[in-house]
């Protein structure tokens, strides 16, 4: 059986680095903790107790990993996901990563030193080489945000669609000068929403205009900044696609303040289909996502994987769909 010793003899550090590595103490690089994870996974080290004990052993806790608790997108998965794990005695341990790579690391941490038995993961913040060793201690399901190069338990749904048909319907209202705002840009979600985009626009022989793109809004408040930079545009877009119901929520408010007609002037549309998109005058627009479908899809995966005995009930595939209201 494996000890501190082996492991930090096959990472090249010394005991008492390793040691700070496992206490998960300041002053260490983040190189150096990777060397540690990556000699702990092959040598089949787990801290704190005997690696036999560990294996077997059941918190009957999974840890979710959400950006914030506050955004009702993952308010609602958080419920699909608690509805299920209740009928099978699974408490959940909400982690609040606050978009910080740091805090996604130590929450993986729970799932290494056996504290949970495995982890939904709904935003991913890292780099996937920096997650992927960490993985291998328990199972984990990605359940929204994916990465498509992971070997991994993944429930999402058609992100490239969804942005598809609302762009689309954009277009058939007649608009051809369309902007398009993102939230955290660079993930593979992203990515595949920006593609949908695009597709549509290609099919009326328009291209994405970078001076039309707005990145980082991802609330009421950076819905309203988007406006605020298109008012200065002497070339305005007469269309918004927004990846969000609140940040289409923060245009709209901020439009009638500017006294633009909406949507006679500015038409906009949401993603989620939020409850705010039904509170405002006019209605927002929106892409439907069956987010709480989506969070019991993936705790009955995670099931399968704990506990792959037991029975389950299937679960459907699920879809998109336009909601069309007063924005558009």
């Amino acid at each position: 059986m494996a000890n501190i010793e082996d492991v930090a003899k096959l990472a090249g550090l010394s005991r008492a680095t390793v040691s700070r590595v496992i206490n998960n103490q300041k002053y260490v690089t983040e190189e150096t903790r990777q060397r540690v994870y990556k000699a702990m996974d092959q040598l089949g080290y787990y801290p704190n107790s005997s690696a036999q004990r560990l294996r077997n052993q059941r918190t009957n806790t999974i840890a979710v990993l959400v950006p914030f608790v506050t955004n009702p997108f993952f308010a609602y998965l958080l419920e699909g996901i608690d509805a299920v794990a209740m009928k099978y005695g699974i408490q959940l341990l909400v982690c609040q990563t606050r978009n910080s790579k740091e805090k996604e690391l130590q929450f993986f941490r729970f799932l290494q030193a056996k504290q949970v038995d495995g982890i939904i993961l709904t935003s991913i913040e890292n780099r996937w080489d920096d997650l992927k060793t960490l993985t291998n201690f328990g199972p984990v399901v990605l359940c929204n945000d994916y990465v498509k190069e992971a070997n991994l338990a993944t429930i999402k749904l058609d992100q490239q669609y969804g942005s598809y048909i609302g762009t689309k319907h954009l277009l058939e209202r007649g608009h051809t000068k369309i902007a398009y705002c993102e939230g955290k840009g660079g993930s593979d979600l992203a990515k595949d929403r920006l593609e949908g985009f695009k597709l549509a626009l290609k099919e009326h022989q328009l291209l994405l205009r970078k001076e039309w793109m707005f990145q980082h809004a991802t609330n009421i408040e950076g819905g309203k900044m988007v406006l605020r930079k298109i008012l200065a545009m002497e070339d305005r877009p007469t269309a918004i696609f927004s990846g969000s119901d609140q940040v289409a929520a923060g245009i709209m408010m901020e439009a009638r303040k500017a006294g633009i007609q909406i949507p006679n002037e500015l038409a906009v549309v949401g993603f989620d289909n939020q409850p705010i998109a039904e509170l405002t005058s006019l209605g927002i627009t929106t892409i439907c996502q069956p987010i709480e479908k989506l969070g019991e899809k993936a705790m009955y995966r995670l099931l399968q994987m704990l506990f792959p005995e037991e029975q389950y009930p299937e679960t459907p595939e699920l879809t998109m769909k336009l909601i069309i209201r007063g924005s558009t």
